[in-house]
C-alpha cells in the first residue's frame, strides 16, 4: 500500500528528529511501546528499514532520510491547507473579507512594498493584505506551513525551489559603516575590503536558527544592527534599498563586486487562489 496516514508521519518525524523513542513519545504525549509498534508496522507496510536501532541509540537509514524530508513537507502541507482554507472561508462565515498574508523580511523592500500595497488596494475587489514581518530566510517556512500565502523573497539569499515566482526588482549592495570610519570616505568598496577590517568585523545573521562562525556580533533584528554599527562595533552588507533605515551615524558605500539582489514575489506552486493571482498580477505590472 502506497498511502500514508498523517498520524504515521507525525510519529515517524518525531522519532527521526529526536533519534530517541522515549523523547519522541514524550513529545507526542503517548507511551513508548505503542510508538515503537507503530514505527515497526510502518516499516513492514513500506517494506523498508527506516531506523537502525542498537544500544547506542537510533539513526536513520537512507530510506529514513527520504521519509523524514518528504514527511515534513507532507505535514506542513496539511497544516497549510487548514490555515489557508480557514482564511479563505472567513467571509463566507460572516468574518472579515478575503485576506492574504504577505511575508516580508523586516526592514527590507520598503519602497517596493509600499507601491505594491497602494497599487493593489486601488484594484476593484482587492482583498485585505496582512503584512507579516519575519527574520532572515524565514519566508520559505512561512509559505510552506501556511502561515503566509505569498512572500517577498530575495535571491541569492532565499531559495525559490518548489515555489512559483515573479522577479520584481534588482539592485546592488552597499556596506553600512560608522560615519566616522576611514573607509566611509571611499566612493566604492569591494567585498574583500569589508570582510577584513580589523576593528570592524562583519555582523552575523542567523540562518535557519544558527549563526555562522566568525568574530562579528550576532544580530537579531535591524534596530540592533543599526545601533551596533553606530557604536563602531560592526559593519553590514545589505541591499541598496536598506538606505531607507540608515541613521545619521551611518554611511552606505556601494560594493563594486557584490552580487545583484533580486526581489521576487513568491507563492506556492499549487495555488489556485484567484485573490492571490490578482495580487501577483498587480506586482508584475509594477
Amino acid at each position: 500500500m502506497d498511502t500514508l496516514e498523517t498520524r504515521e508521519l507525525r510519529y515517524f518525524v518525531a522519532v527521526a528528529e529526536e533519534l530517541h523513542f522515549g523523547r519522541a513519545a514524550e513529545r507526542l504525549g503517548m507511551a513508548q511501546p505503542p510508538l515503537s509498534r507503530a514505527i515497526q508496522q510502518l516499516e513492514r507496510r513500506l517494506g523498508v528499514c527506516l531506523l537502525l536501532r542498537n544500544r547506542r541509540g537510533v539513526r536513520l537509514t537512507g530510506a529514513g532520510e527520504v521519509l523524514l524530508h518528504e514527511g515534513r513537507a507532507a505535514l506542513d502541507a496539511t497544516v497549510a491547507a487548514a490555515r489557508r482554507t480557514r482564511r479563505a472561508g472567513g467571509a463566507d462565515s460572516g468574518g472579515p473579507r478575503n485576506r492574504l498574508v504577505l511575508a516580508v523580511k523586516a526592514a527590507a523592500s520598503h519602497e517596493l512594498l509600499r507601491k505594491l500595497l497602494d497599487a493593489y488596494a486601488a484594484e476593484p475587489d482587492s482583498a485585505e493584505i496582512e503584512v507579516l514581518p519575519c527574520g532572515l530566510c524565514e519566508q520559505e517556512e512561512l509559505l510552506r506551513d501556511g502561515r503566509a500565502d505569498v512572500a517577498l523573497m530575495h535571491t541569492p539569499w532565499n531559495s525559490l525551489a518548489g515555489f512559483d515566482s515573479e522577479a520584481l526588482a534588482a539592485e546592488g549592495q552597499v556596506a553600512v559603516l560608522p560615519a566616522g570610519h576611514p573607509l566611509a570616505a571611499r566612493e566604492t568598496l569591494s567585498l574583500a575590503d569589508v570582510s577584513d577590517i580589523p576593528d570592524l568585523p562583519l555582523a552575523r545573521w542567523p540562518t535557519r536558527g544558527s549563526y555562522a562562525p566568525g568574530p562579528g556580533p550576532e544580530v537579531h533584528n535591524q534596530t540592533q544592527l543599526a545601533q551596533l554599527i553606530a557604536l563602531g562595533r560592526t559593519v553590514a552588507v545589505v541591499p541598496d534599498s536598506a538606505r531607507s533605515w540608515l541613521w545619521a551615524e551611518h554611511t552606505a558605500v556601494p560594493l563594486a563586486d557584490a552580487p545583484t539582489v533580486v526581489t521576487h514575489i513568491v507563492w506556492p506552486a499549487h495555488s489556485r487562489s484567484l485573490t492571490l493571482a490578482g495580487l501577483v498580477s498587480t506586482a508584475a505590472r509594477l
